[in-house]
C-alpha cells in the first residue's frame, strides 16, 4: 500500500493520541469523518496500523527503576532464554540484536533489590550488562513523513 501525505498525517495524529475521533482527525487533515474512517480501516487491514495501546506510567505503577539490560547467552542457553523471557513481568521489550550481545531488554523494577534479584535469574543464561535509565529524552516519537 502506498502511504500518501494524508495517510502520514493521520498516522502521526494517531501516534500522538490514538483516542482522537475520526471527526477530530478529519478537521486536522481536511477530510470528512467517513473518509478518515475508511483510510484508517485500510491502514489496519494491510497491517500498517498494528494495534492500539495504553501508555502506562511505570513510576506511578510502583516501578521506580528502568534499565536496559543486554545478555550475551552462554552456549546452548539462547533458545531456553527466549522462552523464559516471555514469563518475566518486568520485561517491557526484548530485542535480538547483532554485535557482541544476543539480546537487549527494556526492564522496570520496584527498587535496586528487585533489579538484583532479576540479574541473579539472568546470569544462569549468560553474561549480563545493565544500564540504569536516568531520564527519557524522546518518548514515543511518531514515525512518518515530515516528522
Amino acid at each position: 500500500m502506498k502511504i500518501d501525505d494524508l495517510n502520514w498525517a493521520i498516522l502521526k495524529l494517531l501516534q500522538e493520541n490514538a483516542r482522537y475521533s475520526h471527526a477530530e482527525i478529519g478537521r486536522k487533515v481536511g477530510l470528512s469523518s467517513p473518509a478518515v474512517a475508511e483510510r484508517i480501516k485500510k491502514l489496519e487491514d494491510v497491517g500498517v496500523i498494528d494495534g492500539y495501546t495504553a501508555e502506562v506510567n511505570h513510576i506511578q505503577a510502583g516501578y521506580q527503576l528502568k534499565a536496559f539490560i543486554t545478555l550475551r547467552a552462554f552456549m546452548g542457553k539462547l533458545k531456553p532464554f527466549l522462552e523464559q523471557v516471555k514469563q518475566f513481568k518486568e520485561v517491557l521489550n526484548c530485542y535480538r540484536i547483532t554485535g557482541n550481545e544476543n539480546l537487549v531488554m527494556e526492564v522496570v523494577f520496584y527498587d535496586q533489590f528487585h533489579l538484583e534479584e532479576f540479574i541473579d535469574k539472568l546470569i544462569t543464561y549468560g553474561e549480563v550488562r545493565t544500564s540504569i535509565v536516568l531520564s527519557n529524552v524522546i518518548s514515543n516519537k511518531p514515525i512518518g513523513k515530515n516528522r
